[in-house]
């Protein structure tokens, strides 16, 4: 199926917070956009009970998203494809000039007249000079991670989808000691619950926030073997700690905190050997941003932040002004 003609400037690949400030900064300095969004606008964030990484003196995540939606719905020159999902992502061969020094040449000859084409699940296509990807993480699972066995095929939610019902009166197993265990118990400061964290030696530095929690107990392990239990409790768990001693833990639920997976759409996207998309090695028409250019840096203000600075990288090489 040929390209649709996109009459814009910009293609904006996810409506995380990366995503919508890409928009915003793009409608900022007159530049027209697409934003593409499988679901809603910021849903990730209705899910974070509690902030306090982000400027405005947002305290939870859902208002945060509602300002962030208002924001984005109310600008002009974005035009919002929610429902849609990228199936794959085309780069012509003829480079942008101007937008990053260091980035290496693609191949072909250097013209004006390159593109991205996206295909979307319609088997619909749009073009556009540049794109800004910002699909961003979804969460792992048991049986993508080499210190879990568990019964194959298990799926098992992540931590920050827990509601305080959900966790009240309960023992949850909380698989991996990553970040948002500290921000489910600021949420809930009075819940009654206790939480069991079985954690890697490569999560020790993370839980450095929860450990004074008296609803926490920390499980250092080399391998944990999760098994359904019979009778009252939920699941039942053996667990092979640091120096091979072992015990077996219970629990009512389990949950997940091992963290995340980059979600980006195929194509011509180049990735490292831990799926993310480093942003300096791709096409310099594919500027990615957010929580998919690495581990290290998945927090709501670096992916405002570079989702803002992609669109403006965009920006300043439609003018062949170096960034």
């Amino acid at each position: 199926m040929p390209a649709t003609p996109s009459h814009t400037d910009l293609l904006v690949i996810g409506g995380g917070p990366a995503g919508c400030a890409a928009a915003r900064m793009a409608a900022a300095v007159g530049m027209r956009s697409i934003l593409i969004e499988p679901d809603a606008l910021c849903r990730n964030l209705y899910r974070i009970p509690a902030l306090n990484n982000v400027l405005g003196g947002y305290t939870s995540g859902p208002e945060f998203a509602d300002a962030v939606t208002a924001e984005l719905t109310s600008t002009g020159l974005c035009r919002i494809e929610l429902g849609r999902r990228v199936t794959e992502l085309r780069v012509t061969d003829a480079p942008a000039t101007g937008l990053r020094a260091d980035a290496p040449p693609a191949p072909g000859p250097r013209t004006s007249d390159g593109h991205v084409t996206v295909t979307l699940d319609t088997g619909a296509r749009v073009t556009a000079p540049y794109a800004v990807v910002a699909t961003g993480v979804g969460p792992l699972q048991p049986d993508d991670v080499p210190w879990i066995t568990a019964p194959s095929g298990l799926v098992l939610p992540p931590l920050w989808q827990a509601d305080a019902d959900d966790a009240e009166g309960r023992t949850l197993l909380v698989l991996g000691g990553d970040r948002p265990i500290g921000t489910f118990l600021r949420a809930h400061p009075a819940l009654a619950t206790r939480l069991l964290v079985a954690h890697p030696a490569g999560d020790a530095y993370k839980t450095e926030e929860i450990r004074d929690d008296p609803r926490v107990t920390l499980l250092p392990v080399e391998h944990l073997t999760l098994r359904r239990a019979d009778g009252a409790a939920a699941v039942t768990a053996e667990v092979v700690g640091p120096r091979g001693e072992r015990r077996t833990v219970t629990a009512d639920v389990a949950y997940l905190s091992i963290g995340n997976a980059p979600t980006a759409p195929p194509g011509d996207l180049v990735r490292s050997a831990d799926g993310y998309c480093p942003p300096g090695a791709q096409h310099p028409r594919v500027i990615v941003a957010g929580d998919l250019r690495s581990a290290r840096f998945q927090r709501i203000m670096t992916a405002l932040g570079s989702g803002s600075e992609a669109a403006l990288q965009a920006y300043y090489a439609t003018r062949e002004l170096p960034t």
